[in-house]
């Protein structure tokens, strides 16, 4: 099974920008900007360094890191080093959630923002193959002058592989329906809703996201199983699950993947889709990831290859995009038998 994830192409939908730097990159990073951070320099450290007690705690570290990344340099840098990390795991196309009003309040200039990350993307399709879009959201723990921030940088100018805005960060104490005029202005230049919801708070923070913010994917929703009714909406209108079961584990909104609830989602026939979050900070990476889903639900090659064909049908590739990717799932399946 391991054999086969590796090869087998996908497609990943939630997985952080910052969160996705491997220990390779954080530790140039800290030792580019010696003597101004906590962070480790040596990969070695940085395991014990990424040790969460809670999710709070989770946030604190995540930020530290995101202080590391101080010119457009560290974020072409960043950027094109994830996607390396992806093009090893055969991932073909991702959606990468950046915060980019964390670096413009550090200093960096947002038009040097979205230059330095579109470079990195052109290098990756060159150099890996693999299609990058971007997700743009809100750090919900900044409020609702970060949402300005991050809407009126889009509408300044909208990079061209943009194609969501979310909202991220801690749930508790942020309530959704407080930022619901920033997505009308989001989705009014066309991009799509992909909120967190549900993951260190119950199934209301769900409902807010689906009737505020106009959600059309789930970020997390660990907690959405609680309500029979929102399982039979989502169910009904198809609305996908972003599920990322070691993070849940790690940031202790699920207390061990026996009792996770992507179970009870699959169960229900809801629309699940497998990622990693912020994988070298949870030690683990996508292919993990789906080893873990294929163990918790039971599958063999072929179930594998139908939750990578989730992520596709979830993603907001266009539809030739989606045929090629799907076909190319099924080639390297059928070629398995």
């Amino acid at each position: 099974m391991r054999d086969f994830i590796q090869g087998l192409p996908k497609a990943e939908l939630h997985v952080h920008h910052v969160g996705s730097a491997s220990p390779r990159v954080v530790a140039d990073l800290a030792a580019r900007h010696e003597g101004a951070t906590a962070v480790p320099a040596d990969p070695e450290l940085l395991a014990e360094y990424f040790t969460f007690t809670d999710f709070r705690h989770f946030i604190e570290l995540y930020l530290s890191v995101v202080d590391l990344i101080r010119t457009p340099e560290d974020i072409r840098d960043l950027t094109y080093g994830v996607a390396r990390d992806m093009a090893a795991q055969n991932i073909r196309y991702a959606e990468l959630t950046c915060t980019p009003r964390s670096h413009m309040r550090r200093g960096i200039d947002g038009e040097a923002y979205l230059e330095a990350i579109e470079d990195a993307r052109v290098a990756a399709h060159r150099d890996f193959g693999l299609a990058l879009k971007w997700v743009f959201d809100i750090p919900g723990e900044s409020g609702l002058e970060a949402a300005e921030d991050t809407v009126a940088l889009i509408e300044a100018r909208q990079p061209e592989a943009l194609v969501g805005f979310g909202l991220g960060g801690p749930e508790i104490g942020v309530p959704r329906p407080q930022f619901a005029p920033y997505f009308e202005r989001a989705l009014a230049l066309g991009l799509h809703s992909v909120p967190h919801a549900g993951e260190s708070t119950g199934p209301e923070t769900v409902w807010d996201a689906l009737r505020h913010l106009k959600a059309e994917r789930i970020g997390h929703g660990t907690s959405l199983v609680q309500d029979p009714e929102l399982i039979d909406y989502i169910g009904e209108h198809r609305i996908p699950i972003e599920v990322c079961p070691t993070s849940n584990i790690a940031t202790g909104v699920v207390k061990d993947l026996d009792e996770h609830p992507i179970r009870q989602m699959v169960g229900a026939g809801l629309l699940v889709t497998v990622n990693s979050d912020d994988p070298p900070m949870f030690g683990t990476e996508l292919n993990h990831e789906y080893e873990v889903a294929a163990k918790l639900l039971g599958l063999d090659e072929r179930g594998v290859a139908e939750i990578a064909k989730n992520a596709v049908a979830a993603s907001f590739l266009d539809a030739d995009g989606k045929r090629a990717l799907s076909a190319e799932i099924d080639a390297y399946t059928a070629q398995r038998r």
